[in-house]
């Protein structure tokens, strides 16, 4: 028999989240606004008006203007070109530093939460160590011991956020490890590997796309803060914490050569917590149809 009325739709898989995920207003300008700035990233070469390292002491600290659009520092370098190839340095350290931690603290927080007893107290007691330390902190001890670096600096932040990596998996391993189809895949001879791998990660990937998306957030900022105080990208390489480092002794005089570097910061930071707050909201089984 025939129903009549409007059919409802239900929305699963990818399709379910992005239709959650648009009814974020806020959620939706932070992807603009991400997109915009991988794009700026990706074709900085084209995009910025001057070279980022060419120092032309003539025009040194020009306010914001026509020919310089947001003003030159010290070096008589421009800044807006300088914020553009920062983009793609800063973009770069999220992502990776994210990579590291997501790879190293999901594979401890697997094992731990797959395999329990003396292997999960053994690991997580050390996970509970680093995470008595505050993560800026144990980044700067890192990268104290590495030494300043943009390849240094990566690996600095991504360790530095490796146990809350570890324990977002373990909690979801916990609860799955025990599901029907663990059993299923136990019964006809997989592997621990492939059963870690082939079916409880994918069933864990909504906590650790949120739990990245708001590391890179983390990622940036701590990495800013390195090369704030010096331990991270060295000149003449652009890095918004950087240039906001080299222009805090100008503050009082020339102002714009601190306020667009922390604005860049602040635009990507909130950008990525948008998404994220998103996607937490749009994964969030409660809420699926």
């Amino acid at each position: 028999m025939a129903q009549t009325g409007k059919a409802s739709v239900e929305f699963t898989g990818f399709a379910g989240v992005f239709h959650r995920l648009k009814k974020n207003k806020m959620s939706i300008i932070g992807i603009i606004v991400l997109v915009i700035l991988a794009l700026i990233a990706i074709f900085a070469n084209f995009l910025a008006p001057y070279s980022y390292s060419k120092q032309n002491l003539v025009h040194q600290f020009e306010p914001p203007s026509k020919q310089f659009l947001l003003g030159t520092d010290e070096y008589g370098r421009d800044i807006l070109s300088r914020l553009i190839f920062g983009a793609r340095i800063s973009l770069l350290i999220g992502f990776i530093a994210v990579g590291i931690a997501l790879v190293s603290g999901g594979t401890l927080g697997a094992i731990a939460g797959y395999y329990g007893g003396v292997v999960d107290e053994v690991i997580m007691r050390i996970m509970d160590i680093l995470l008595s330390i505050p993560s800026t902190l144990l980044a700067i001890s890192i990268a104290a011991t590495l030494g300043p670096g943009l390849f240094n600096l990566m690996i600095a932040v991504g360790l530095s956020s490796l146990p809350q990596y570890a324990r977002v998996i373990r909690g979801s391993v916990l609860s799955l490890r025990e599901q029907e189809f663990v059993e299923a895949a136990k019964a006809v001879g997989s592997s621990n590997f492939r059963i870690i791998l082939k079916h409880i990660i994918p069933n864990c990937m909504a906590p650790i796309i949120v739990q990245s998306t708001l590391g890179v957030a983390m990622a940036i900022l701590t990495a800013s803060g390195l090369s704030f105080i010096g331990l991270g990208i060295q000149p003449p390489y652009p890095e918004w914490g950087a240039m906001l480092s080299g222009g805090r002794g100008y503050i009082r005089d020339f102002p714009h050569m601190t306020a667009f570097p922390g604005m860049a910061i602040m635009i990507t930071i909130l950008a990525l917590n948008y998404l994220g707050d998103g996607l937490r909201d749009a994964l969030d089984p409660k809420l699926k149809r």
